[in-house]
């Protein structure tokens, strides 16, 4: 079975009605990353970051997949299909996809903020109880946060996904403007011979000197295209 890697940015959930961070009117044009995305604007006002995602969390109860989520779960019946994204929502998982590595962490989940990659203080959120607020605590006794990676901090799945990469039969890029490292780096972990397709709408500038089949569409009618695209692909 043929194993298709999708790295996967805001664009693919842009059509969901997901607020993007970095285009035109984005999260960041209105909220300063260094207030509400790095560990010092936590220690500092850490009411004000717990309620900025907690507004991220909200909007995400209030969306669904859209079609080009469902369309990438749905190769799955055919290929094995790994996808490695910098989006911190779930679609990807409520659409039906099983093998889905966040770089970015999961906004559906807080964390200790003493350490925040400890596994024993991971804790699920639910569509009940969603909000993190402040004096709420971790198994450790600290405050809880978001299980964001924020910038200043290691990006602790980046090994796994460039293990992904590494076994790709087929690369699809969908979404993202690789800009951000170390995520836009993994591409250069793509076996040499095989097909890569990027999906966007607007031009992508691609820092590898290989060919890349352009598909400038959206997540779902781009997705639908490559759906076609890879019908032969397998037997």
């Amino acid at each position: 079975m043929k194993h298709i890697v999708v790295l996967s940015g805001a664009g693919m959930s842009a059509e969901s009605g997901i607020s993007t961070f970095r285009d035109a009117g984005g999260l960041w044009e209105k909220y300063p990353v260094e207030q509400v995305a790095t560990p010092e604007g936590f220690a500092r006002d850490p009411e004000r970051v717990l309620r900025f995602y907690n507004e991220r969390r909200k909007q995400l109860l209030s969306v669904a997949p859209n079609r080009g989520h469902q369309i990438l779960a749905g190769l799955e019946a055919d290929f094995r299909v790994s996808v490695v994204t910098q989006n911190v929502d779930n679609l990807h998982q409520w659409a039906g996809s099983t093998d889905v590595i966040h770089l970015h962490g999961e906004l559906m989940k807080a964390c200790s903020s003493r350490d925040p990659q400890d596994p024993r203080y991971i804790v699920e959120l639910s569509a009940e109880h969603w909000e993190i607020r402040l004096g709420d605590q971790a198994g450790d006794g600290s405050q809880l946060r978001p299980f964001i990676v924020w910038f200043g901090e290691s990006v602790p799945e980046i090994e796994r996904a460039a293990g992904r990469v590494a076994q790709a039969d087929v690369l699809v890029v969908i979404g993202t403007s690789l800009n951000v490292y170390p995520a836009a780096g993994l591409l250069h972990y793509a076996p040499a011979d095989i097909p890569v397709y990027l999906i966007d709408p607007n031009e992508v500038q691609v820092a590898v000197s290989r060919p890349v089949h352009y598909i400038r569409k959206g997540a779902s009618a781009g997705m639908a295209e490559l759906k076609e695209l890879l019908s032969g692909l397998s037997e």
